[in-house]
This record gives structure tokens, sequence and C-alpha cells, in this order.
């Protein structure tokens, strides 16, 4: 799996597969830091053989300031181009391992999963009569703001197995 994932970040395909991600959602109109957009063909084309691993390192992200509807304001990070580039191109790798090590009933920020399919999920766990008859939820309020990612890192299981490839 290792050589499968260095081979993809490595080649042409990958890199190209990656700028193309980046280059054709909604936020390619929006530059980073460094103030740059690729809109032209020969830009793109510039851009794959600029995603290089070695020497790489991230811009800090442009803040921006969303209004919620509570009247609050939520901080959003604008990546340059070749940060978001980059992520596309590890997401390349990394999606896979992670699609078949997660929990099959997981469908929080996974590709192809929505709030259907938990519903569906919970009504296949939940429909006989010898399941629970009760379901708490919960939210935890920021929770990603405040939990330790310390301890994440050193707590997840699959964190191990990821951490060669991400070097």
């Amino acid at each position: 799996m290792k050589a499968l994932q260095h081979l993809l970040t490595h080649s042409y395909s990958g890199k190209a597969l990656a700028i193309r991600r980046v280059t054709e959602n909604t936020g390619k109109r929006t530059p980073g830091v460094d103030g740059q957009t690729w809109n032209t063909p020969e830009q793109k084309a510039t851009a794959i053989h600029t995603l290089r691993q070695r020497g790489y390192h991230p811009l800090p992200s442009r803040r921006v300031y969303i209004p919620k509807s509570n009247g609050k304001q939520r901080r959003l990070g604008i990546l340059t181009m070749r940060d978001r580039a980059m992520q596309a191109l590890y997401l390349l790798a990394l999606d896979p391992v992670a699609e078949t090590t997660a929990d099959p009933n997981s469908s929080g920020f996974r590709t192809a999963r929505s709030t259907a399919d938990a519903i569906e999920a919970c009504f296949i766990a939940l429909c006989r009569k010898d399941r629970a008859q009760w379901i708490l939820e919960g939210d935890i309020r920021s929770c990603f703001d405040r939990i330790s990612h310390t301890w994440l890192l050193a707590h997840l299981v699959n964190w191990v197995k990821l951490r060669p490839i991400l070097r």
C-alpha cells in the first residue's frame, strides 16, 4: 500500500488530478495569502510541476470571518492554491486507507456519505424489538477547537499506520 501511495503522490497524473480538483471547485477564484489563482492552462501546467514534497512548506492561511445566523462570526482560513493542491494530492493517497479502516457506520465528513446514510444505519441497527429503547444525541460545542490534538495523536490506532506515509 505504501508503494502505491508513493507512486500516486509522485506521479504526473496524480498531481494533474489534484490540480484539477482545486481549479474546478467552487473556491477556485479565491486566492490565499499569495494572491494567486490558477485560471489558464499554462498556469495549471506550471502548477503540476511545482507540486513537490521535498522542501515544501505551507504558507499561512488567509483569515476571513463569515457571519453566522446567531450573530457571531465563524473563522475561515483560506489556503493558497498550492497548499490546497498538496492537500488534494495527499487525499488521493490517504482516502482509500481511511475508507477501508474506518467504521462502516461512520458518515461524518466522509466521501459519498450523507445524513440519509446515517439515518438508514440507525434504523437498521435499532429496528428490532431487542434493541435499545432510547437514543441519546449530543452536540459538543467547539469540540475540535478545544480537544487535545496531542492526546488524539497518541491514542488513534490508525495514526500509527498513516504516520510513515506523511513523512
